[in-house]
């Protein structure tokens, strides 16, 4: 696929993600160091450990994001199972596990010199629940760029949703009580509840009622192209709101981006190969093999964000090394892309490919 072609899926705000996330960084660290009363102000804002003025932009993110799941398509769940159960085990059986081994080696091995105990504690939280956040939204992109077939896209993503509102909580709990984290566990699950349940309800009742009235045809075309940019605008503004608490913390200890960025480039490579190549073996088509690899590869940074903020506060090392996965994710998953559309002749031809 050619370049253009590439960038031809991709909004102009997802194609720069990369650089818009730069800039609300440096935007919020400045703020933090330069004009602290501001951070101090939102943080009077807050009901059981959660922002109020986070869960609003992050409602923001995630319910644009929702509108795009069509439940209907679990229903064909049947037509080819191996493709959902390389998805499932990779992101759910694998995926977590991994990432908190590479995590540890990395934050209490590889860099004990370079950080401090309590600091790798809480970016081994952050990556635990990255790895624990499949994605469910940004996954349509990539499908959409390695030619995937949509309507199996949809089911993965559909059953993916069902499996973190029942999953993700005893998961996280589990490896972060494995790192003798204290759970809050009224706060976990008021932060699924938020960011997971509310905004999916939401998407369902959006879908329902809307294609009802107007058509399905509408609904896709018109309605959820009106939030094209909501998703993004929201997650900047986040990120100002998170690095301006971070602000005084990055000044003095900037190399800490790169350090968390190591081991979760590392995990994005290794989940997108263990179910692509697990894919192949299968004999799977490419164009289910692909999105396959990319849901596991790619991660619901908005809710591992969401409940950093919440568990361990805007200002912790939890919530800075969920935005260091957002940071990173853009340009490695296009990477990720080219790897997969390069090595379509892995892979068994279908029609739909022709």
């Amino acid at each position: 696929m050619a370049k253009k072609e590439i960038q031809s899926g991709i909004g102009f705000f997802e194609r720069y993600l990369t650089v818009w996330v730069a800039i609300c960084m440096v935007i919020g660290v400045l703020i933090g160091v330069y004009l602290p009363g501001i951070p101090e102000f939102l943080g009077n804002f807050e009901y059981a450990n959660v922002s109020v003025p986070v869960a609003i932009l992050i409602w923001l993110m995630i319910y644009p994001m929702m509108l795009k799941v069509d439940f209907h398509s679990i229903k064909k769940v049947g037509e080819n199972p191996k493709g959902l159960v390389v998805t499932w085990v990779s992101n759910w059986l694998i995926k977590p596990f991994t990432m908190y081994g590479l995590a540890l080696f990395f934050f209490n091995v590889v860099f004990k010199n370079l950080i401090s105990s309590e600091l790798a504690t809480e970016y081994l939280a952050g990556a635990v629940l990255l790895g624990a956040a499949p994605c469910t939204a940004m996954v349509f992109v990539w499908s959409h760029l390695t030619k995937g077939d949509p309507a199996y896209t949809l089911v993965q993503v559909a059953t993916n949703d069902l499996i973190i509102l029942v999953g993700f909580v005893p998961i996280v709990a589990f490896l972060l009580g494995m790192s003798n984290i204290s759970i809050p566990w009224v706060t976990l699950f008021l932060s699924v509840v938020l960011f997971v349940v509310i905004p999916l309800a939401a998407g369902v009742i959006s879908r329902t009622v809307i294609t009802k009235n107007k058509g399905l045809e509408y609904f896709e075309n018109t309605f959820i192209p009106k939030f094209s940019n909501v998703t993004i605008i929201g997650l900047l503004l986040t990120l100002i709101i998170i690095f301006s608490f971070q602000g005084q913390v990055i000044v003095d200890n900037p190399l800490n981006i790169v350090l968390i960025a190591i081991p979760l480039i590392i995990q994005t490579f290794l989940i997108f190969f263990i179910a692509y190549l697990w894919a192949k073996v299968w004999k799977l088509p490419h164009n289910v093999a692909a999105p396959a690899g990319m849901i596991g590869a790619s991660n619901f940074f908005e809710l591992a964000v969401a409940v950093a903020i919440s568990l361990f506060g805007l200002g912790s090392g939890a919530a800075l090394a969920t935005v260091v996965g957002v940071l990173v994710e853009v340009p490695v998953m296009l990477q990720l892309v080219k790897i997969a559309n390069n090595t379509r002749h892995w892979f068994p031809k279908t029609v739909k490919e022709d």
